[in-house]
């Protein structure tokens, strides 16, 4: 058997081990079981919230037991076939089934990523804070290269981005910047962003053209939809307007129209500075509310909260991933040891396979013991 179809067989057998964890496979049949007698009783509707939750919770198991028997009868049959063309030396059999097994491939890999987009709050949309930690204007030009690839990985993925605040840095870059994705999964995928973020380079604002080292930090939070209820007190918050700092030009602010809002029991500040003062207060709210949310969240999942902890100040020590563009080109996540030479493709938005290496590591549960280092 070839190599390459070996890999094949390998990566749709992890795929199947991951489907089976995700919905504890010895237990589904049973559920199915009891989610069918539920939906026959003759009350089901008299709560339609709870019959609606029912009605979707039953079918995400009919698809999660349907996607796994797929992949999982396609890969018996296939394999089979190869093992009896390789007997027979009907190489047109060993051929077809081959590349039957490449597509098996590559629908198991897209539903193994599905199946890890399963938090309470993962098909939700998110907002994204990017902060320039320590190294002044290298740091403020490096928070401004990291929005821009997060903005090009949203575009490549089809999401809409909507700029909510922004603040100059002083020379170059951005001091910060708040923006909303919108999508199906965006919080899901952007969530194994959250940390600190280091670059090395040769610095463009170093006339003795020295190595720098830059950080900035990358927040991200779910967008609180109709069916999650924050509250927030009056007495609990302040709400200041003030003049923006934005991109200059036609889009300054002539008047004191951006809003910060500040939450006294958490020390939570969200802000918001476009045109209008009342679109800024909602928007302001509504960032407010999803920061609490995720303050919730990390209660309740405590992989989640050590992740949050980890992130530490922007600076040494407490980064999540390595952009070396200097002495040699390389980007390294430190918690998963995923690593890639194409700098350029990263820094153009191509995170995929960052992403999909972090939720992989949180969904077995495994961590890595200490984070390496990248000079």
């Amino acid at each position: 058997m070839r190599a390459e179809t070996q890999g094949n067989i390998e990566a749709i057998e992890k795929t199947l081990k991951l489907l089976a964890q995700r919905m504890d496979w010895e237990t589904a049949p049973h559920r199915l079981e009891e989610f069918d007698a539920m939906i026959e009783a003759p009350d089901l509707w008299n709560d339609p919230a709870k019959a609606q939750k029912l009605m979707r919770d039953r079918q995400a198991l009919i698809d999660a037991l349907g996607t796994y028997k797929l992949i999982d009868t396609g890969l018996r049959e296939n394999v089979e076939l190869i093992e009896m063309g390789e007997a027979e030396g009907d190489t047109q059999i060993v051929t077809e089934a081959e590349a039957a097994l490449t597509d098996l491939a590559k629908l198991a890999a897209g539903k193994e990523l599905e199946a890890l987009l399963d938090g309470e709050a993962d098909a939700n949309d998110t907002f994204l804070e990017i902060n320039a930690g320590a190294g002044g204007t290298e740091s403020c030009d490096w928070a401004s290269m990291l929005a821009r690839m997060y903005v090009r990985w949203a575009e490549k993925h089809g999401f809409t981005v909507e700029l909510q605040s922004e603040s100059d840095g002083d020379g170059a870059g951005i001091k910060s910047a708040s923006y909303k994705i919108s999508g199906k999964n965006a919080y899901g995928w952007l969530k194994s962003e959250a940390g600190v973020h280091r670059l090395v380079r040769i610095s463009p604002y170093d006339s003795a053209a020295r190595r720098h080292t830059s950080f900035s930090s990358v927040w991200v939070y779910p967008v609180v939809d109709d069916n999650i209820e924050i509250e927030v007190h009056d007495k609990d918050i302040r709400i200041d307007t003030y003049r923006s700092s934005g991109a200059g030009g036609q889009h300054v602010n002539k008047t004191d129209s951006a809003v910060r809002i500040t939450h006294f029991p958490t020390n939570i500040v969200v802000t918001s500075s476009l045109k209008s003062q009342h679109q800024n207060r909602d928007i302001a709210m509504q960032a407010l509310k999803s920061r609490l949310y995720q303050l919730e969240l990390d209660k309740r999942n405590a992989a989640i909260l050590e992740a949050h902890e980890s992130k530490g100040d922007a600076g040494w020590g407490n980064q999540i991933r390595s952009y070396v563009l200097q002495p040699y080109q390389m980007v390294k996540d430190l918690r998963t040891g995923y690593e890639t030479s194409d700098t350029a493709g990263v820094l153009d938005g191509d995170l995929d396979g960052f992403m999909s290496a972090t939720l992989a590591m949180k969904a077995s549960g495994k961590k890595r013991s200490d984070f390496d280092d990248v000079d």
